[in-house]
């Protein structure tokens, strides 16, 4: 297979605010193993403040939204205000989510995205790159659903085989030690968890690094899998929920 061109992403300062230190720790570790500074915050006051300070901006922060004396959308609009808008990007851990008309006004208020608190640390890093740096990484608008399963892909005359970290309604990402370059086409055949047939996908390859992998994005499903990939998404999203 052809080896693809590394990115070298700059190191990324990110604001990990949840009341639970196993959850802040384990995407500190994540975050620091990669070279990146991990800010870990367990109070909406210590949130708020850290976003005040000029001095040590920050590039994404990553939110339970259910803190302690304040939560859902409405610490989100705090969180906008002190930033003067959507300077920052936010992301929000998936668990927390109430419902889907909650998700809606998220939407609206320019949250980023989610990710899955419970996801293990190697999963984590990729779920975030995206919003890290998004002038590299294709940026999918539905939710990711953390998965592991096998995925064959074919780009040229070259057949090769890796595992799943994340899906989305419109792609994938996938972990390998030799991405493929960023814009090859390929196609990608892959089985989700209970179904009887696989799915078979003209994609492209939206972002790569050699630490995690790289993303592919849908261009060709058919639609009754496109259908199937839907229904999982929507199925295993608020899957994780804190109690």
């Amino acid at each position: 297979m052809t080896a693809a061109s590394t990115i070298v992403p700059a190191t990324k300062t990110v604001l990990v605010v949840d009341d639970t230190a196993f959850v802040r720790d384990r995407f500190a570790t994540a975050l620091t193993s990669a070279g990146h500074t991990a800010v870990t915050v367990g109070s909406v006051s210590e949130l708020l403040a850290r976003l005040r300070d000029d001095n040590s901006p920050v590039d994404l922060v990553v939110m339970d939204l259910r803190m302690p004396h304040s939560g859902g959308v409405e610490l989100v609009r705090a969180v906008r205000k002190t930033t003067g808008g959507g300077r920052v990007p936010l992301l929000v851990f998936s668990g927390t989510i109430g419902s889907a008309e909650e998700v809606r006004e998220l939407s609206a208020l320019g949250v980023a995205g989610y990710v899955n608190e419970y996801s293990a640390v190697h999963h984590i890093l990729p779920a975030l790159a995206p919003h890290l740096f998004p002038d590299n990484f294709n940026r999918r608008d539905s939710p990711r659903v953390v998965l592991g399963i096998p995925i064959s892909y074919r780009f040229s005359n070259t057949i090769a085989a890796a595992l799943t970290l994340n899906i989305s309604k419109g792609g994938l990402a996938v972990r390998t030690m030799s991405p493929l370059q960023q814009g090859s086409k390929l196609k990608a055949r892959f089985r989700l968890p209970g179904a009887k047939t696989d799915i078979d996908t003209d994609s492209r390859v939206s972002w790569t690094d050699r630490r995690i992998g790289m993303g592919l994005q849908f261009e060709k499903v058919e639609p009754s899998a496109q259908e199937a990939i839907d229904r999982f998404i929507d199925q295993h999203f608020f899957s994780n929920r804190k109690a």
